[in-house]
């Protein structure tokens, strides 16, 4: 069924795309945070994230199920979707965003490119604009971006008690293989 809406969601997202050939998708984006404080460090990924790039209308777009995210400690994963996501409620982190680049991104090459969009998380959006890189290479694209994400920013609260076990900012990792897609 989530495959179902998805793939539906990414077509109409998708309807603006002028050729064929520009739009690409992938099913098993690769997202990772890292929050680093006094302590302990706290790590998870997933790589259950679905996303819909168009090159040619510089487009792209990601989906990631909050609560499929694996951290090393089943408590820390259990706090982290009930008590400070609360993937019941908010169960999407989603990024629409738009490319910026002097290059042409149908062409093959390594294009540096800023993303500028936004990332809607926790019920809340906010505007993001970050570098990442584009690796074009005939019918595959891969995209990486990382970048930082302060928690306050999308209101998630980190009571007094742990504040010094959880950053305010954390690193995000974004790792994504294109397949050329159906427009």
């Amino acid at each position: 069924m989530k495959v179902i809406v998805w793939s539906i969601a990414c077509l109409l997202w998708l309807q603006a795309a002028r050729a064929q050939d520009s739009i690409y998708t992938c099913r098993n984006a690769e997202v990772s945070f890292f929050s680093s404080a006094p302590i302990e460090d706290i790590e998870a990924r997933t790589n259950q994230g679905v996303s819909a790039l168009n090159l040619r209308a510089g487009s792209i777009y990601f989906k990631i199920p909050v609560n499929t995210f694996q951290f090393e400690e089943s408590l820390m994963q259990e706090h982290f979707n009930s008590d400070y996501l609360e993937s019941d409620k908010y169960p999407y982190a989603e990024f629409r965003g738009q490319l910026q680049s002097a290059d042409d991104l149908t062409k093959n090459g390594t294009h540096a490119v800023t993303v500028q969009g936004q990332l809607t998380m926790h019920g809340v959006s906010k505007d993001y604009q970050e570098k990442g890189t584009l690796i074009v290479q005939d019918s595959l694209v891969k995209a990486s971006s990382t970048f930082k994400v302060r928690l306050a920013d999308h209101h998630i609260k980190i009571p007094r008690l742990v504040i010094k076990n959880i950053a305010e900012v954390v690193d995000v990792k974004v790792s994504a293989a294109y397949t050329p897609g159906k427009g």
